[in-house]
């Protein structure tokens, strides 16, 4: 964070984006944690970063969804683990149970799909794995966050007596308002509950009728409510069993506090890891509604944006149902700055901002929209000057402050820095502020750095086609209606079109004509003529990109023949081998074949055992010594490629199976021919050919000459119909 200031990122809007980024977080902490998002400093782990988002960002399009993170803050708790004899509240527990076995069930996730998410894997293995504190906690607390009776014996004993006590005082209230019910002193309602306690709703003049303690009256004092006295003395020892119960209670919740609190820092690691994946989740989110991927990543700083889109432009547009225009734009080591050029509204400031925002969020671990094709790379400094930074506290004008800037770039910048410049060397004596414009280019061209400008400075477009390493560009706009096309077009510098907008926005032509003859012919000349080139240079650059797209094709499907090629021709090798072997051993077979058939007829056993070794020394002389690695070796090659070879065999056979099944159903589901007398016919599996003497009920008398035979119709064949 140290290398691109907030300034920086306060230009490019970036707090916007992590507004964008927090409102899809699901935790508090997740949210605040969101708009802490800043550049991280090494490239390895902007790397890991991106890769963690790029993994969950392919778990959402994918089957293998990582489990839910959602989870409550213990902030609270994790305090009050930190005091010495402090007791955790019982939703405190539940909270660091859930946390528990959420952070259980990822690692049990990314170690099944190791494969898939290996950066997620590394990230949630690293903390120790921990079953005990939900274990502990779910011995003491049930699912409704309540302690359970068999929490501790004393507490089971407790509630086993409290129940007895509510019973007695059940009954005995039940005694007392079937009594009093039946003497009519008790009011329409009966009964009603008072400081938790049930009682007589008793018509008040009879209230000195019903023993018991009077608990309160209603509104009007038409009814008493009184606790029956032989409920009264069951209410008193519950009272006492109740306490003795909450005091149990806050003893098994601190014995059960005390076994967590060493755990603490876990849990804080815990709570961290899924604050950190709900950040991630929310990152993958957001690229997912802007269309954004992880591009090819370079160490040689190249910068390659291909129809990279402005990502709050973007969103915006979506939501209106606008258009949004992508930008291409390529920064290398023989192309490192870039000077655009051309009238205002043409979209140079936003071309300006995609680039820096896009570098700015990739370097903070996010996905950018960009073609699958572009290439990154990372800077160790971002430096920006965009829009209007008249300073009213420090009582600088925008040109004073803009110089300020431009002493901290010439301290700063190196041929690791990234800069960007709206409307460079503007606000003082245009010839002066071009010159010392034009100088400070010069030495952050020395500097080796990269970087992208706009400018309506002649003589900057004059630098950039002088300096080797230095592009101009144009916003392209139509000659004709002069409406933006907002497309960026590199290695010609922009015409202003000064006159062309002042004619279109009503100014008289005579006054236009008078400054025209006002400057040199050669300047209005100059600009003509390179809105004439940029129409051209437009038509040139489509052409280019097409052939380069369909070159790359063309040389991803060469390599991809190539390697298949290669394939297969290992594949033959393989199978010529083995189909050698394989002869060579039929071969043997068959000299032990003929050896055995002549002691089988003659019995001799010194010629067989002669011959067997003469075999044996003949298919040894052809053996070459090898070690008993290499023996291993050749084996296993050759069992592995009998098992592709059987492997395909079978798919051949399943095939031909099919092929079969197909053939059979084809044949059964063929219309029968209809059969007349006469007919000559066949049997569906012979090859003799007869004619049909008669035909009766799906049955035919075949004659065959030399005999005739009766056979079911559907076992025929026609040959040839009866002429």
């Amino acid at each position: 964070m140290a290398n691109i200031h907030s300034k920086t990122l306060q230009d490019l809007e970036f707090p916007s984006v992590l507004k964008q980024i927090s409102a899809r977080c699901h935790t508090e902490l997740g949210k605040e944690a969101a708009l802490e998002i800043a550049p991280f400093i090494t490239d390895e782990v902007i790397k890991v970063e991106l890769g963690k988002t790029a993994e969950y960002l392919s778990s959402v399009i994918s089957e293998n969804r990582i489990p839910n993170h959602g989870f409550d803050a213990i902030n609270t708790d994790l305090k009050l683990l930190k005091i010495e004899n402090t007791t955790l509240e019982l939703q405190g527990f539940k909270r660091i149970a859930s946390i528990c076995t959420t952070v259980a069930q990822h690692q049990k996730f990314f170690k099944k799909f190791k494969e898939y998410y290996p950066l997620f894997y590394d990230f949630a293995l690293k903390l120790e794995q921990n079953t005990e504190i939900p274990v502990l906690i779910n011995n003491v607390i049930d699912r409704f966050g309540e302690v359970k009776d068999n929490a501790s014996d004393e507490l089971f004993t407790i509630r086993r007596q409290i129940n007895a006590v509510r019973g007695k005082i059940s009954q005995s209230f039940g005694s007392a308002l079937n009594t009093y019910q039946a003497s009519d002193y008790l009011d329409e309602i009966r009964e009603s509950v008072v400081e938790n306690r049930r009682v007589l709703a008793v018509k008040a003049m009879y209230r000195k009728k019903v023993k018991g303690a009077v608990m309160g009256t209603s509104k009007t004092g038409s009814i008493v409510y009184i606790e029956p006295e032989a409920a009264l003395k069951y209410s008193r020892e519950l009272n006492n069993l109740e306490f003795e119960e909450k005091e149990e209670v806050q003893r098994i919740l601190k014995q059960l506090t005390n076994k967590i609190r060493p755990f603490r820092a876990l849990l804080s690691d815990y709570q961290d890891f899924l604050t950190q994946v709900d950040v991630i989740a929310a990152k993958a989110k957001h690229a997912e509604d802007i269309d954004a991927l992880l591009p090819k990543i370079n160490t040689n700083n190249k910068l390659f944006l291909r129809d990279a889109y402005h990502p709050l432009l973007f969103l915006n547009n979506k939501r209106k149902g606008e258009k949004t225009y992508p930008q291409t734009i390529e920064l290398h080591e023989e192309n490192r700055i870039i000077v655009i050029s051309g009238p205002n509204a043409g979209g140079k400031s936003i071309t300006l901002k995609t680039i820096g925002l896009l570098q700015v969020m990739l370097q903070s671990g996010m996905l950018i929209p960009v073609h699958e094709r572009s290439e990154v790379c990372f800077f160790k400094k971002i430096l920006t000057d965009i829009g209007d930074n008249q300073s009213i506290e420090n009582h600088l004008s925008t040109y004073s402050y803009r110089l300020k800037n431009m002493n901290q770039f010439l301290k700063r910048c190196d041929n690791n820095t990234l800069f960007l410049i709206d409307e460079f060397g503007t606000g003082s004596d245009p010839e002066l502020g071009g010159a010392l414009a034009e100088a400070f280019l010069e030495v952050f061209y020395e500097r080796g750095s990269y970087g992208v400008i706009t400018t309506h400075y002649a003589n900057l477009k004059a630098l950039a086609n002088e300096l080797p390493h230095v592009t101009n560009a144009n916003m392209l706009f139509d000659g004709k209606t002069l409406e933006p096309t907002f497309q960026l077009i590199l290695g010609q510098a922009g015409s202003s079109f000064t006159f062309e907008v002042a004619q279109k926005n009503g100014i008289p032509y005579s006054l236009i004509n008078k400054a025209k003859k006002k400057i040199e012919r050669g300047k209005v000349r100059f600009d003509a003529t390179i809105a004439k080139l940029q129409k051209e240079r437009s038509k040139m650059a489509q052409t280019g990109s097409r052939l380069k797209e369909e070159e790359d094709k063309a040389r991803e499907e060469n390599e991809r023949l190539e390697k298949l090629n290669a394939k297969i021709k290992s594949k033959l090798e393989n199978y010529q081998e083995l189909y050698d072997h394989d002869q060579r051993m039929i071969q043997l077979g068959n000299k032990v074949n003929v050896a055995a058939d002549k002691y089988f007829q003659d019995n001799k056993k010194r010629p067989l055992v002669s011959e067997l070794l003469r075999i044996v020394e003949t298919e040894n002389s052809k053996r070459k010594k090898k070690t008993a690695n290499q023996a291993k070796a050749e084996r296993a090659k050759k069992a592995k490629v009998a098992q592709e070879v059987q492997k395909e065999v079978k798919v051949i056979r399943e095939k031909k199976k099919v092929e079969k099944k197909k053939a059979i159903f084809k044949e059964k589901n063929k219309p029968r021919p209809v059969f007349k007398i006469g007919d000559r016919v066949r049997m569906l599996d012979g090859k003799a050919v007869g004619s049909i003497d008669s035909l009766e009920k799906g049955k035919a008398i075949v004659n065959y000459g030399i005999f005739t035979t009766n056979v079911s119709v559907d076992q025929l064949e026609m040959v040839e119909k009866k002429k």
